[in-house]
């Protein structure tokens, strides 16, 4: 038996450059780890089965991305070897933090030491690819600009580390929904991504921020105004940036020590999580 982390992701920035011929859409992202984690143990077994701790409403089946990554992992190998997973949710589900995404990265990397297949992180974004955008990022982590539909990455210089606070209001976005609003509606306004990722480069953590952006916001906060409030409210709080992560609905606020915790009780929500950055070195 052997255990993995699957690390949740925010997002620094997210832009709509288009849509694609094959449906998807032509995104550029900047995408960090954080050290919030869903809990995995993987053990050999005669086929895939799949229990899951906590979560709402989160299937143990062929719906699950773990389940459907040790599928792929099969097809990609040519082999039909088993694996008992067992999964502990500690992310919130729909929430734009990428938990199913990370929780099939973990299952891949596990499998791939479980059952000592030597594939390399490469392989493993490529089966990543199968399953969902997010997955490739989740499989190496870091701090990294994200093109195409996700899975064209670029590793940027790590972000300094930095305490933060998520809130989650009572509510969930469908990404789907999420982008299909978008299309309806597309935002004016798009982060300059190309200045972001220069400004990181240099360490100019503060210049970066006033360029933060995620155009799904908007279609977001037409749905859930809450987002607008708890942005409002960390921003008020001392926190250096508020976003909403992915399509939402997660806020994040990045913070140093001296306002952790005036941020973290800035909002009245159901669920607060604390957390930190992590380099893909931690």
């Amino acid at each position: 038996m052997i255990s993995e982390l699957a690390r949740a992701k925010i997002n620094l920035t997210l832009d709509i450059l288009g849509l694609r011929a094959d449906g998807y859409h032509e995104v550029s992202m900047i995408l960090q780890t954080i050290e919030l984690a869903d809990e995995l143990t993987l053990s050999k077994s005669d086929a895939v089965s799949l229990t899951v701790d906590g979560g709402n409403n989160v299937p143990s089946d062929e719906r699950n991305l773990a389940w459907r990554a040790a599928l792929e992992l099969q097809k990609f190998c040519g082999k039909n070897f088993g694996v008992a997973i067992r999964l502990k949710k500690n992310i919130p589900v729909a929430a734009g933090l990428a938990g199913g995404s990370a929780d099939a990265a973990a299952v891949l990397r596990g499998l791939n030491r479980l059952y000592e297949l030597n594939l390399t992180d490469e392989d493993l974004r490529t089966i990543g690819a199968r399953i969902g955008s997010d997955v490739p990022f989740c499989v190496s982590g870091g701090t990294c600009l994200a093109e195409g539909r996700g899975e064209i990455l670029t590793p940027l210089a790590p972000l300094k580390k930095f305490n933060v606070v998520l809130a989650k209001p009572d509510a969930e976005i469908s990404t789907a929904w999420a982008y299909r609003a978008y299309d309806a509606a597309p935002a004016q306004i798009h982060p300059p991504t190309k200045t972001i990722v220069a400004q990181l480069a240099k360490g100019d953590c503060d210049a970066a921020f006033k360029n933060f952006g995620n155009v799904l916001e908007g279609v977001a906060i037409s749905k859930v105004p809450a987002i607008a409030a708890y942005k409002r409210k960390f921003l008020a709080a001392g926190a250096s940036v508020a976003q909403m992560s992915g399509s939402g609905a997660t806020v994040f606020a990045l913070t140093d020590e001296a306002h952790l915790r005036q941020v973290a009780a800035a909002v009245d929500s159901a669920q607060i999580f604390i957390t930190q950055t992590l380099s893909k070195e931690d």
